[in-house]
């Protein structure tokens, strides 16, 4: 039995999503999130989940960080993006870090139900209309390295450094990931060692490089 998780703020979307699902996969079991504790919270809860529909921005999920964190700290879980938000270059750049696929906000259901099948069959999807845009769009600088990279940390070391990037001292890492501080301090060592950063604020710098502003949110 397919097992899918709808990660989005939006409840009338998260529904909609629900029924394309249900056109695709009428037994598919179907669980929520409306932001990204909630998302690691379920896959926590439910280890066996195939695919991740993950809004592009929601609480939680900082653009493409949310969805690094999942490849990090899930590798075994397909995720896909969903937004409203269609810039060629944004999509491409979440094709680098690991998304499976791209469905916009405005697709009616006959592709939202061609995106879903062509991803639970393990294949890129992307609209129709944009994947000459996507293909054509300039590369962002540093993306393919910088994706390299984040892909050799362990998922525990992931989460370290979504926490040094947040500005936690090491012992407030250590109490929130129940490890020990000596624990955390070898795995900051690693991290640097295999991003190639020589301190803290390179290797938050590194990871806010995939934050994006959300344009719906913009003055």
């Amino acid at each position: 039995m397919t097992r899918l998780l709808i990660a989005d703020d939006h409840p009338l979307y998260r529904l909609a999503l629900t029924q394309a699902v249900r056109g695709v996969l009428p037994d598919a079991r179907i669980h929520e999130a409306e932001d990204l504790p909630g998302v690691q919270a379920a896959l926590a809860a439910f280890p066996d989940i195939d695919l991740v529909l993950l809004d592009l921005h929601m609480p939680g999920s900082h653009g493409l960080v949310g969805l690094a964190s999942l490849r990090a700290e899930h590798p075994g879980v397909a995720v896909a993006m969903i937004s409203a938000h269609e810039d060629p270059a944004t999509i491409r750049r979440a094709l680098a870090y690991g998304a499976a696929g791209y469905l916009t906000k405005r697709a009616d259901l006959a592709e939202l139900q061609a995106g879903l099948r062509a991803v639970l069959d393990c294949e890129q999807w992307l609209p129709p209309s944009l994947r000459d845009a996507v293909a054509n769009a300039p590369a962002e600088p540093g993306d393919r390295e910088t994706a390299a990279k984040l892909a050799t940390l362990s998922p525990q070391q992931f989460k370290v450094l979504t926490r040094v990037a947040e500005g936690r001292l090491n012992k407030q890492i250590a109490d929130e990931l129940g490890i020990q501080e000596r624990t955390v301090k070898a795995h900051m060592s690693a991290i640097f060692e295999k991003l190639g950063v020589r301190n803290r604020t390179q290797a938050g710098v590194l990871l806010g490089s995939l934050s994006l502003a959300d344009p719906a949110r913009e003055a």
